[in-house]
């Protein structure tokens, strides 16, 4: 119990850092273009990651940089997090963050459709029920949508090909390492764009200010996300990933005057109900097939 409770504690301070890291990006957007921020974000995290990796004497230069999973794997990273940046900038905080929800469930679906990892109709269900909820919160072809909330799906689909990617990476190959090099990715991505948009602008002290503490919290909620997953039971903890959108939602209404309603609130809850139900399911067939796996007790009689 007391090792659960340090991992969920580290969870939601996990979650409280990438929240508030979004706050920043999205004050960054409002004086400077996507491109520009996706620069300077990579560059300021794959400062913070390489330099850890040195600490723990973790050798960044590998022959694994240019395998497939990896490659696969900076191509995911570094589409989520344009995908998702840009709608920080440009949408809502607390709409965005409720798409961003439906990670876990794309997770899912694409270990059943790629891993061929089987997938009962229950899940099947809370997967389809989800992405409903993600239709709920974009509304398409209502006078509510915005198209730039699509760039939200982007980034899920974006994260969830770099975590499925990440399971086909090396053992050997730390996540810090891993982190450095998708963060790194970004410094070219951001350029191009930056080179098709135009438009860059010389930061303030304030904006750097800004993106010190983006670049802190994101490699602290890293820190803090990797300690959790290590301790306790992942079914007790992983649920607290969600704790994000309440973060996000405190935020967007308190920093930003965001009012979200009715039908976001509702769809979000659909989305993170779906979530944590298909965790739940899971963590319980985990179990049966542990069960199964382990030996029978010595003397024990047969059933």
């Amino acid at each position: 119990m007391a090792e659960n409770l340090r991992g969920i504690l580290l969870m939601v301070g996990a979650m409280a850092a990438f929240a508030i890291e979004d706050m920043f990006v999205k004050w960054m957007g409002a004086t400077m273009p996507p491109g520009q921020i996706l620069m300077m974000l990579g560059a300021g995290g794959a400062a913070g990651f390489a330099l850890l990796a040195l600490a723990r004497r973790e050798p960044l230069v590998s022959p694994v940089f240019f395998s497939r999973a990896v490659v696969l794997r900076n191509l995911g990273e570094l589409t989520g997090t344009f995908g998702f940046v840009t709608a920080i900038v440009l949408t809502p905080l607390s709409s965005a963050s409720a798409i961003l929800q439906a990670m876990p469930l794309a997770v899912t679906l694409g270990a059943a459709l790629v891993f061929r990892e089987p997938v009962g109709w229950r899940r099947w269900s809370a997967i389809g029920a989800g992405f409903l909820g993600v239709l709920i919160v974009i509304r398409p072809g209502t006078a509510a949508f915005e198209p730039a909330s699509l760039f939200a799906l982007l980034g899920v689909a974006g994260l969830a090909t770099r975590d499925l990617a990440t399971r086909a990476v090396p053992r050997a190959t730390t996540s810090v390492v891993l982190s450095a090099w998708g963060f790194s990715m970004l410094i070219p991505t951001g350029a191009a764009l930056l080179a098709l948009t135009g438009g860059a602008a010389v930061p303030s002290g304030a904006t750097l200010g800004m993106l010190a503490g983006a670049v802190l919290l994101g490699v602290a909620g890293y820190w803090s996300l990797t300690q959790a997953m290590r301790m306790g039971e992942v079914a007790a903890i992983t649920p607290f990933r969600y704790s994000r959108l309440v973060f996000a939602l405190v935020i967007g209404v308190l920093v930003f005057g965001e009012r979200p309603d009715a039908w976001t609130l509702a769809g979000a809850a659909l989305i993170v109900g779906s979530g944590l139900y298909t965790l739940w399911r899971e963590a319980r067939l985990g179990r049966r097939r542990a069960a199964r796996a382990a030996p029978a007790t010595p003397g024990a009689a047969p059933r």
